[in-house]
Formats: structure tokens, C-alpha cells, sequence
């Protein structure tokens, strides 16, 4: 018997086995490397558009969240303009609002309140407006269904008011009027009242008219926070 006689069989085996690894191997290499150097999908890039529009309220400036000026309808037509007077540097939920409504922010996940204070054109109302920011659009859901939607001011958001300007007797006795809406992980509340201070109860006639374009400001800072931009893989400002 020759005993130097190789198994031809086994090493065909092993053979065989060696060049389907290889090709495993290339085929897996080949499928990483496509990975790697595809695009962003459609899917991906609607996903990364939905976060960027949830980390707005910290990443962008104050000013881009609350503009200087913003325009509205004015109570006898054409446009006015609302003026800024300031932002809050507080951002933490369970003083931004009423005691009722706070516990209801807790539960909902509220991430922060940001807060600021305009004066209409004419310099006879104030207003608050204030972005609540939430986790996703179902907690912004059910935080919206907190505050009262027929403008009644409390529950609801805390006047915001700044020492040394006209808005320094901006407190809460003096609310007159409300807003609330809600868009994506997004809630924006308006409280608006009158420059002279005088509480809510101390007014006998009622105009609610005056008070309207809160309503409108508060809808034009929604719609800036909440419109999604479609991620630019060109772009520095991007990373696909």
C-alpha cells in the first residue's frame, strides 16, 4: 500500500470549501462597501429632517426662535408689526406655566418651555408666547388637550414680564385672552394683556379683537420651527 498517496478527495473538499469563502468574503466586502459609499435613502433622509426639527428649540439662536419682528393683520386691515421686548433666560416647564397645567407638562414629557414677551404696534397690548417643547407629536398632542382652546388665560402660560420696559406690570391678574396650538413635537402658547396693567376683571368691555394677532405670531413661530428642511448631503451644514 502506498501510503504517499494524497486523498484526492478531501483536498477537493478543501478546496472547494477555500473558494466559496473567498467568494463569501468578496461578496460581503462588495455588500459593506455599497453600504458605505450609498446615499441616504428617502426614509433616512424624511428621519433626519424629523430630528432636526425636534433639536430646534436648543439649536437654534434665541433670536431665530423669537424674531425681532413679526408681522400680523392688523384690526382694521393692512399689516402691523409685533415687537419683540425680550426672551427668557428660563427654560424649565413647571414655572413657565400655571400650577394646573404644569403637572400635565411633567407627565407629557415637557423638555422645556421657552419664553418671550411682544407689544403689539400700537403699544396697547402685551403679549407672551411661549414654545413647549415636547418629545414627539403624540406628547405634543396631549399636551395641547391641557390648556383650554377658547382662549380663557389660565390654565395656561405665565405672563413673561422685564423690568424697566413697558412690560413691567405684565403679571398674571392682568391676562385677558389666550392661544394654543400645536404642530409636530411642538406646543405654542400665547397669554396677552393690556400695557396699562389693569387686571382682567377691572375691564368691562371686553375686545377680543385686540388681542387676535397673538394667535397669528404665535402660528408664524410654529410654522418656523415645525417646517422640515430636506438634509443637503453637499452642504458643510449637513452630515449624510
Amino acid at each position: 500500500m502506498d501510503l504517499a498517496r494524497p486523498c484526492w478527495p478531501a483536498l477537493v473538499v478543501a478546496s472547494a470549501l477555500t473558494l466559496v469563502c473567498a467568494v463569501a468574503a468578496w461578496a460581503a466586502a462588495g455588500a459593506a462597501g455599497a453600504e458605505l459609499t450609498r446615499g441616504p435613502t428617502r426614509a433616512e433622509l424624511h428621519s433626519a429632517a424629523k430630528r432636526e426639527v425636534a433639536e430646534r428649540w436648543r439649536a437654534w439662536p434665541a433670536g431665530s426662535v423669537f424674531p425681532a419682528r413679526l408681522p400680523y393683520s392688523a384690526e382694521q386691515g393692512g399689516k402691523e408689526h409685533a415687537t419683540r421686548i425680550g426672551i427668557s433666560r428660563r427654560t424649565d416647564c413647571a414655572a413657565s406655566v400655571d400650577a394646573g397645567a404644569a403637572g400635565a407638562l411633567h407627565a407629557a414629557g415637557c423638555r422645556a418651555v421657552l419664553r418671550a414677551t411682544y407689544i403689539d404696534e400700537l403699544r396697547g397690548v402685551l403679549v407672551t408666547v411661549g414654545v413647549v417643547a415636547l418629545p414627539d407629536e403624540p406628547a405634543a398632542a396631549r399636551a395641547k388637550a391641557v390648556f383650554p382652546a377658547g382662549g380663557a388665560p389660565v390654565p395656561g402660560l405665565r405672563p413673561l414680564a422685564f423690568p424697566g420696559t413697558v412690560s413691567h406690570r405684565f403679571t398674571p391678574p392682568v391676562r385677558q385672552a389666550a392661544s394654543v396650538r400645536q404642530a409636530g413635537p411642538y406646543v405654542v402658547l400665547t397669554t396677552a394683556g393690556q400695557v396699562d396693567g389693569r387686571p382682567a376683571r377691572a375691564v368691562a368691555d371686553q375686545r377680543p379683537a385686540i388681542f387676535a394677532f397673538a394667535a397669528e405670531i404665535s402660528e408664524r413661530i410654529l410654522v418656523s420651527l415645525t417646517t422640515p428642511r430636506v438634509p443637503d448631503c453637499a452642504s458643510k451644514e449637513w452630515r449624510c
